[in-house]
């Protein structure tokens, strides 16, 4: 038997009873005890990540390989590559949860992730174990529980070298406890699919997989967002074990899409003499997917291109503990840019997840595996894939199959037998799973081997060829490809810190300095991958590039290229946004091309340097919509300049080399196009910090909800006197709440900080960091102070948790 790892016990829950006419679904949160050693216990609440306090630490999984994927040939120490966390071993919890006295009906648990390798015992029995620590999974325990106090047990074990990033431990993802009548509903065998939207109508097609030890009645309700009935199938008669088909017309349907994420529910019901026995109900968004020769990517008939992100689980501070407020905060930053969509890199997204999109208009690319059989990583999922890979597609789709936000499924990144045989066959095998649970959506992979999978066949397979970089390689693979289209699966790879600016400014894919910090100034690229100005001539000038998926949206633990064997780097730099979930000028040169319903006018760099900056050339670059812009030092014109786009760099941004730094006022006109003065940004050069200043993020705009999971997302900076942020600070701050919640977690964004993201205590980086604070489950005040001792300095905010 499997050494066990994690043992999870249920500390006691009330469940709400279960008789013949209902089910339950009561999520297992709180009152688990964990342990590493099985001896020592403490209380935790899950969703949990037992690393993400740390210590960080060069010995946590330090790997000498040698990374394909970068173009290395020779091995080398790589100590940050899966985020320096003491992520690796075993982890014991435990809970003890109860039955209802006269129950007696079905019993699963659902797990939608646990990492990794979870064995699962209920009672002291053997219940079930998964092998892939990123997917969901169901396991009947009917025949193990019993009415009144039982026990659970699960166990996990994470191994060296087993991830190219940080993966996270624990029981990251929600545990939920089934309870339904002995005839009921499956939990994923109810499906419904848009057919149809044609003349101001939609065909709606629900199928239903149902268990059932007496004859009953079957029947669907479609209500719109505001209750009403919008269509129904009356109740019919079914007798067995199966799946039943219906049809459902909506006239005048509201269609789902990132502008306006319309969601209906459709509510399913199983009854008897008049009773109802079990009910199901699940978010429906109304909307069609076509990619065509034709027509490129189509939503709801419209052609548009995707305006997407890869995104890696981790949220920064919080580890891989997956949080519904840090969901929405990330899906809301990456909506302001104008991003449309994200893709799930490199595994099955959260359930959690996928629910925020549906809501906020995200659509997603959802990813599965990042290997199939030949290993990118010592003890990776390579182990696994032959006997469990149909099995893990399997689970994503069916779990994940009623999202309307989910656009496409993604069979694997950057996988190495792409170019053979075995890859091919592969291929057409895990897209054949797809098809055959979810026939409405296309499936595409990353493929960075362009000219092998295009020799082997592994392209031609696909629905959506995707290319992962190789700009040059798009028209070869366009001209050889019959489908009309490619996608760009994944994207840019451009490296950046938050607020840190490298001189002389010179656009290089080999950038390397001794701070481990990366220039803000967007010219450092990798040297397999390019800048974003690249990536945009080919989405822009042809037609048959159907959108792209840049790397990455935010930046996360571990991977931190160009820094692989710096110490102490231990996270990327790849993100549009840090750690911490603060835009770096990258974001506004994306927002300045993607968001068309707003205007952007952003200046690079900031305007507060020391004396040896003073005379010096330091470039100015204006990222912004407009096409032509006049800079400003201290009232004098640095000239006046227009977008030209037969240059690399100057089709998307407005750039003054030349211009010499003295401190005062930078300012910068924006002109539209037919040269009328459209608008100004000012940057000034900083005094003295003197006030320290609180910008509170929650998702309902202010107050929190006590329930014990919701955060506020509190941004600290420094100003001086008149309010001019100073950007070089780097003052170390401390944090006391109280009241009606706890201090979670903070982060500055420093990819090369060893400062534990759960300790009260930060340095400012580039000026900021992000205070983390979580309500408890009494409505009251929470009272969050900042202390900067050195400097004498405090501010408090209060925020309110209501119910």
């Amino acid at each position: 038997m499997r050494q066990l790892a994690l043992t999870i016990l249920f500390i006691f829950t009330a469940l709400t009873s279960v008789s013949a006419q209902g089910r339950t679904e009561t999520e297992l949160a709180e009152d688990w005890q964990f342990s590493r050693d099985g001896q020592s216990w403490q209380t935790v609440r899950v969703p949990h990540d037992w690393a993400i306090a740390g210590p960080f630490d060069k010995k946590w999984d330090m790997q000498r390989v040698a990374i394909v994927q970068n173009g290395e040939t020779e091995a080398s120490e790589k100590t940050g590559r899966s985020g320096a966390l003491p992520w690796i071993g075993e982890g014991f919890y435990k809970r003890k949860f109860s039955i209802p006295q006269n129950f007696n009906g079905h019993a699963e648990l659902v797990f939608d992730g646990a990492m990794a390798e979870p064995e699962v015992k209920v009672n002291g029995q053997w219940a079930g174990y998964w092998a892939y620590g990123y997917n969901t999974f169901r396991i009947d325990v009917t025949d193990l529980v019993k009415a009144g106090e039982n026990l659970l047990e699960v166990n996990l074990s994470n191994k060296e070298e087993s991830s190219r990033w940080y993966p996270g431990a624990g029981i990251y993802r929600p545990v939920t406890l089934v309870l339904t009548p002995k005839t009921y509903i499956e939990d994923w065998g109810l499906c419904a699919r848009t057919m149809t939207v044609r003349d101001n109508k939609a065909e709606v097609e629900v199928d239903m997989k149902v268990t059932l030890t007496q004859p009953v009645d079957y029947s669907f309700d479609l209500l719109g967002a505001e209750g009403q009935k919008v269509a129904s199938v009356e109740p019919k008669r079914i007798e067995k074990n199966g799946t039943v088909h219906a049809k459902m017309t909506v006239q005048a349907p509201e269609l789902w899409s990132p502008e306006s994420p319309y969601l209906y529910k459709l509510v399913a019901k199983l009854s008897a003499n008049g009773n109802i026995v079990d009910e199901k109900t699940l978010n429906l968004g109304i909307r069609t997917i076509r990619v065509s020769r034709e027509n490129g990517f189509q939503l709801n008939g419209k052609t548009r291109k995707l305006k997407g992100v890869c995104l890696h689980h981790d949220l920064g501070p919080l580890g891989a503990a997956v949080n519904k407020a840090a969901l929405i905060r990330q899906v809301k930053i990456l909506k302001e840019m104008g991003c449309d969509a994200i893709r799930t890199s490199h595994n099955m997204p959260s359930q959690m997840q996928m629910d925020v999109c549906d809501s906020l208009g995200m659509m997603v690319m959802a990813e599965s595996f990042d290997m199939w059989i030949y290993p990118k990583c010592k003890n990776g999922y390579a182990r696994f894939f032959r006997e469990w890979g149909d099995k893990d597609m399997t689970n994503l789709v069916l779990a994940h199959r009623n999202h309307p936000s989910i656009v496409m499924w993604s069979i694997g990144n950057e996988i190495p037998e792409q170019g053979g045989e075995d890859g091919r066959q592969i291929s057409i095998r895990l897209q054949g799973i797809c098809h055959s649970l979810d026939p409405t959506r296309p499936v595409t992979q990353g493929l960075d081997r362009v000219d092998n999978a295009l020799w082997s066949g592994t392209a031609q397979a696909m629905d959506v060829p995707g290319l992962n970089y190789r700009l040059h390689r798009y028209q070869a693979a366009y001209d050889k490809l019959t489908h009309g289209f490619i996608l760009g699966s994944e994207t840019a790879s451009t490296v950046s810190s938050r607020g840190v600016y490298k001189f002389p400014v010179e656009p290089t894919d080999h950038g390397y300095y001794s701070d481990g910090q990366c220039t803000g100034y967007d010219v450092q690229w990798c040297s397999w991958s390019n800048l974003p100005d690249d990536d945009w001539r080919w989405q822009d000038d042809k037609d048959w590039v159907i959108g792209e998926f840049v790397w990455t949206g935010f930046d996360y633990l571990g991977e931190p290229t160009p820094y692989d064997g710096y110490w102490p780097s231990r996270s990327s730099y790849f993100g549009i946004c840090d750690l911490a979930g603060l835009p770096k000028d990258r974001y506004y040169l994306y927002r300045s091309h993607w968001n068309k319903s707003e205007h952007t006018i952003h200046l690079v760099p900031h305007w507060t340097w020391g004396k040896e900056r003073r005379g010096e050339v330091t470039p100015v670059y204006c990222y912004t919509d407009y096409p032509t812009g006049e800079l400003f030092i201290n009232g004098k014109s640095q000239g006046k300049i227009t977008k030209n786009p037969e240059s690399r760099l100057d089709r998307y941004r407005l750039r003054w080399n030349e211009v010499k730094y003295e401190p005062g006022e930078l300012k910068v006109v924006v002109y539209d196009e037919q040269g009328q003065k459209a608008g100004e940004k000012v940057v000034r050069t900083a005094g003295k910090p003197s006030k320290l200043n609180l910008d509170v993020w929650t998702q309902d705009g202010g107050s929190l909800r006590a329930d014990g999971e919701d955060l506020a997302f509190i941004t600290v900076s420094l100003t001086d006197k008149n309010g001019t942020f100073v950007p070089d600070a780097n003052d170390q701050l401390t944090f006391e709440v109280s009241g009606a919640g706890s201090f979670e977690g903070v982060c500055n964004g420093d990819a090369t900080s060893l400062e534990s993201f759960k300790q009260p205590t930060m340095k400012l980086f580039a000026g900021q960091l992000v205070l983390v604070v979580r309500s408890n489950k009494q409505a009251g005040k929470i009272t969050v102070k900042v202390n900067d001792a050195g400097r004498k300095l405090s501010k408090s905010v209060v925020i309110a948790t209501n119910r």
